[in-house]
């Protein structure tokens, strides 16, 4: 076991490290935070307005979460996060009592780019909700976070679609490390007697020299975690394992969890994982769920379809999820045409139940020692990576981002 100790809210332990052999960078290893501790490689579900959709905290801890999303910008706007820390933060507002990661802000940098300008000082935002303007600069989104008072906050970056010209590109990644500066600077929940964590993120499209320049830049600063920002959308499987080799080599050495944002299916997660990433979160595993696809070993099945309106199977055999406990596909296909909204929260629990087992898989093949052994059954379960249709992203509703 590789022990790393890191000062302050965040501890990170390499518990099984990759092999000498080079045959995956996979590692097993475990973050302990203020409200808990987390075993990665670890898929984090995503709560943008403090809710994972449909589900709720005992929803949530039966599916196997241990961490959660929850989203700076949207939480700003709605309830606002001085009444969140007025009703005793995040936590005690959402009655979570395990750790929380909010993001920055950023994406919606991309998401709502028809309705912002973005300076080097900061991004003016058009609300979604009523039309007021709101102006979120590095030093407000982490005002904002340690308000609302997760255990990880994350520094406000400028991505772009990995697809942008080179120029476009190079000017969001310099402002990214310019904003990274200012999110430091700003940050008081840390440090060694503080309770939050905070997160830099790596940015540089798909150009190697932007992205080995990025990671460099972000691994020389004291963040408690690198994130890997950028990706999990209009790119290729095939290019993002490009810029994953850059940049998780010049990692190799650095004690930190590293987390790749927005990646949500059970194959991509697999492929990120053997590249040497930690950490997951996507809107995914929820969405799909909410037309009625869910996961199932191999691909998905889709419970709109006519053919499992009298199927008496459950959604997939020996799953522990509530939907596959008591019902089945033809009960589920029902209540996604009579518009029932526990159809949700049941192809919801199956799918973060089928992600989250995924995952502990995964890990238990790393701790094994066996992890490359086992990627050809593994993929069999995971199915097909993503295709565009799935790029977190490229499809991502400003208003509605699970």
């Amino acid at each position: 076991m590789t022990a790393v100790a890191v000062a302050g809210p965040a501890s990170f332990e390499v518990l099984t490290p990759p092999p000498a052999d080079g045959r995956t960078r996979a590692r097993l290893g475990r973050l302990t935070l203020p409200h808990g501790v987390v075993e990665t490689p670890q898929f984090m579900p995503v709560g943008t307005n403090a809710t994972v959709k449909a589900l709720d905290p005992d929803d949530l801890r039966t599916v196997g979460a241990t961490i959660v999303l929850a989203n700076t910008y949207h939480l700003y706007l709605r309830p606002g996060h001085e009444r969140i820390e007025r009703l005793g933060g995040l936590h005690r507002f959402m009655a979570w009592d395990r750790p929380i990661l909010t993001d920055s802000g950023g994406f919606q940098v991309v998401s709502l780019a028809d309705s912002r300008v973005i300076d080097d000082d900061g991004a003016t935002f058009r609300s979604h909700i009523d039309g007021s303007l709101h102006r979120l600069t590095p030093e407000k989104a982490i005002a904002i976070q340690e308000a609302l008072g997760a255990d990880i906050a994350v520094a406000l970056d400028h991505p772009v679609y990995p697809s942008s010209e080179r120029a476009v590109v190079e000017d969001a990644t310099e402002r990214t490390h310019r904003w990274a500066e200012r999110s430091l600077a700003s940050h008081q929940r840390g440090g060694h007697t503080g309770d939050q964590a905070l997160f830099g993120v790596i940015q540089g499209g798909l150009d190697p020299e932007l992205r080995e320049r990025s990671t460099r830049f972000i691994a020389s600063m004291p963040f408690d975690g690198i994130n890997i920002g950028g990706l999990a959308g209009d790119e290729t499987p095939a290019q993002r394992r490009a810029a994953l080799d850059v940049v998780v080599p010049l990692l190799a050495d650095d004690p930190r969890p590293r987390y790749l944002m927005g990646l949500g299916s059970p194959a991509d997660l697999l492929d990120a994982v053997d590249q040497g990433i930690d950490m997951f979160d996507s809107v995914l595993p929820s969405r799909v769920a909410r037309t009625g696809q869910v996961w199932v070993p191999g691909g998905r099945l889709n419970l709109r379809n006519a053919v499992h309106l009298d199927d008496p199977a459950p959604i997939e055999e020996g799953c522990p999820c509530v939907a596959c406990r008591q019902f089945s596909r033809a009960y589920i296909a029902h209540l996604f045409r009579a518009k029932e909204l526990l159809a949700y929260r049941l192809a919801t629990c199956h799918n973060l139940t089928f992600t989250l087992d995924f995952m502990a898989r995964i890990r238990a093949a790393i701790g094994s020692g066996r992890l490359p052994e086992s990627m050809a059954d593994l993929r069999l379960r995971g199915g097909r990576t993503s295709g565009a249709e799935d790029a977190t992203m490229a499809d991502e509703p400003a208003g509605d981002p699970q």
